[in-house]
């Protein structure tokens, strides 16, 4: 088990800082060498399926702007020498050797971790105060950036922007952070990074759906089933005794039919499709051929390392004796040591997991294209 520094024990930082208060972790990874400078993250900016964006502009001025990707190389050459940032989201998933940095966080529940977003800031570089709604492991890979903080603010944002920066900023801490260490900030707390000077910030971003989330997506699903869920049926009904109200059994019954949607037969497979489903969701592409039995068991026995798709999410819930397995969406049957396996990919399947029900379970998801064979897939 991995602390997130050297110093830290998982069960001191969950007990005394997760989702409770923010920690300046020095030093934080001390065998840490960034993968990517400023040019990679630029040419990761310019492929197709980036989420990207530059912003420019300083605070207090509010001279905000920002524009989307992907770019052309040519748009770097433009930019001014300073007070501008380029962001990159799930750069892990574009570039995945980065994942083996995602693993450092196995202390925690590994549906929670959605990205690992990479930013390049000029000198004077930000992107404005503002709060997030999700935990963050902000990591210093090269340079200097200032970490402004407030727990306590006045939550008004600048209006008219395409960016959530808050009209007035008044910081209660402040830490400047150099290569290797790492700042940890719960939901709801109001921060503001600025470069000191020309640097890269690496930040691992933690989901936390709202309940709005959930609703919606249970919603979706239900939607596409032919009962929907059930309709309300009115209980024992009785005269109305007043034009327009909804009365108490009335409401009581909605509220069944509600909680019975959400806590109903099969809110488990709802729940986990909905969480193994990444924020940016890039469909899978399955494979050009799909690999048969003899052939995977034969893969499996051999040794071959099993890997995930990089747009692919691994979680799963346990049900009795046996688990559901979910893959972007997907689920899959099996048992929840073969579970608990395809979660820790890439690795090689155990000899004490070897059986068909492993080699089914490897190729299926194969075949949906949820993960690969690391060499090569078996002739």
């Amino acid at each position: 088990m991995n602390a997130p520094a050297g110093t830290f024990p998982p069960a001191d930082f969950l007990a005394r800082h997760w989702q409770r208060e923010p920690c300046v972790i020095r030093g934080a990874w001390p065998d840490f060498e960034p993968d990517l400078d400023g040019d990679d993250l630029a040419g990761l900016a310019c492929e197709p399926l980036a989420e990207a964006r530059i912003v420019s502009g300083r605070h207090p001025d509010g001279n905000w702007r920002v524009r989307y990707g992907p770019f052309d190389e040519d748009e770097f050459d433009g930019l001014p020498p300073r007070d501008w940032t380029l962001l990159v989201q799930d750069c892990e998933k574009h570039y995945p050797p980065l994942a083996r940095w995602m693993r450092r966080f196995a202390f925690l529940p590994s549906w929670r971790l959605d990205d690992l977003m990479i930013s390049f800031a000029a000198p004077g570089g930000s992107v404005g105060p503002h709060v997030d709604q999700y935990d963050v492991f902000l990591l210093q890979a090269t340079g200097r950036r200032r970490w402004q903080i407030a727990r306590n603010f006045d939550p008004a944002e600048i209006p008219g922007l395409d960016l959530k920066v808050l009209a007035r900023f008044e910081p209660e801490d402040e830490w400047e952070l150099g290569p290797g260490d790492m700042l940890y900030l719960p939901p709801g707390v109001a921060h503001h990074g600025v470069a000191v000077d020309a640097c890269t910030t690496w930040s691992f971003g933690f989901r936390a759906p709202s309940a709005a989330d959930l609703l919606v997506a249970v919603g979706e699903a239900l939607a596409d089933r032919g009962d929907q869920g059930g309709r309300y049926r009115d209980p024992d009904p009785l005269p109305a005794s007043a034009p327009g109200e909804i009365d108490g059994a009335a409401l009581a019954g909605l509220r069944r039919l509600l909680h019975g949607a959400v806590d109903g037969e099969g809110s488990n497979a709802l729940l986990g499709a909905f969480v193994s489903t990444f924020r940016m969701a890039h469909a899978p592409a399955p494979p050009d051929g799909a690999l048969d039995a003899q052939t995977v068991a034969t893969a499996l026995a051999a040794g071959a390392t099993v890997a995930p798709n990089p747009w692919t999410r691994l979680c799963w819930v346990r049900e009795g004796e046996r688990a559901r397995l979910f893959a972007s969406g997907d689920a899959h049957e099996c048992s929840p040591a073969l579970a608990a396996w395809a979660c820790t990919l890439p690795a090689p399947l155990p000899a004490d997991l070897a059986g068909e029900d492993a080699t089914a379970l490897v190729a299926e998801l194969h075949a949906g294209g949820h993960l690969f064979f690391e060499d090569a897939d078996p002739a």
